[in-house]
């Protein structure tokens, strides 16, 4: 495995205990879900904005989060990696069970988790620095100093991006220089440098143009061959190309959640077959 062998080759890890650990990172969940949620509510203050949601994600998958503006899908986005923790009026009841361990418990590592579950926001979000520095970001606020070794994750991010063929003999320049859909594949590069199992995704192509939006399509569809990808999208047509499963959110309340092909083609609740057809939203 490339990882290991650079892991072993770094000279800043020292320990087998630190192999050992980035190796159990690696490993897939034994009942093939990557989140089990059950039970799951969250509320801003008063406000209840998720209501009793329950659902399995499947591991090696892209699951699409559907539905009208404010129906809960991206703050159940950032449940899965407790991103809501840093909005002050939240508040969370239920489990989510990843690795057999409840996510939200008191206990978690959340940084660590936050490392095995990366997060793509809407809007392309490069730091004011190179691009090699972009996508050796989070590797070096872990403390990995060795250069050889960033230079060949930051190369295997940029290949597994899509982006290493267009940029490779850049790697010094500003990453403002790039285009959006550049950007944007950076920054999945930089959430794919840190070796993540679980990609989210929160409108990722929302601010792109067509060819971007398809660059970054064809991406997930090969990413989800190494990763588990969870992608919030507006766009129908998307949700149907990219999508294994995908689950649609009414006011807080998931409706339904179907592979996509039943999604699309034969939904059981008329809401879902309301909205995909465009009747509202």
């Amino acid at each position: 495995m490339k990882f290991m062998n650079r892991l072993k080759q770094n000279k800043d890890i020292s320990t087998d205990s630190d192999i050992i650990s980035a190796q159990s990172a690696l490993v897939d969940n034994p009942d093939g879900v990557a989140f089990d949620i059950r039970d799951l509510n969250l509320y801003y203050d008063d406000f209840q904005a998720l209501k009793d949601i329950n659902m399995e994600i499947k591991d090696r998958s892209v699951t699409a989060f559907i539905g009208p503006s404010g129906c809960g899908k991206s703050t159940l986005l950032r449940c899965l990696n407790r991103m809501n923790d840093l909005i002050e009026s939240s508040r969370v009841e239920g489990e989510i069970i990843h690795k057999g361990q409840n996510i939200n418990s008191p206990d978690t590592d959340v940084v660590k988790l936050r490392t095995e579950i990366g997060m793509v926001f809407q809007q392309p979000n490069p730091f004011p620095k190179s691009i090699f520095d972009n996508a050796a970001y989070g590797l070096v606020c872990q403390g990995h100093k060795n250069k050889s070794f960033l230079r060949e994750a930051v190369e295997e991010a940029l290949i597994k991006a899509a982006l290493w063929d267009e940029v490779k003999d850049h790697l010094k320049r500003n990453a403002d220089s790039l285009s959006g859909g550049q950007q944007q594949r950076l920054c999945i590069a930089r959430a794919i440098a840190l070796n993540p199992e679980i990609i989210l995704m929160d409108e990722p192509t929302s601010a792109l143009d067509p060819i971007a939006t398809s660059r970054i399509e064809d991406l997930i569809t090969q990413l989800k061959q190494e990763y588990t990808i969870v992608i919030v999208t507006h766009s129908m047509s998307q949700a149907a190309r990219v999508s294994d499963e995908t689950a649609f959110f009414l006011l807080g309340d998931l409706i339904e959640f179907d592979t996509t092909d039943n999604i699309f083609q034969n939904p059981r609740d008329s809401r879902t077959e309301d909205y995909i057809s465009g009747k509202f939203g």
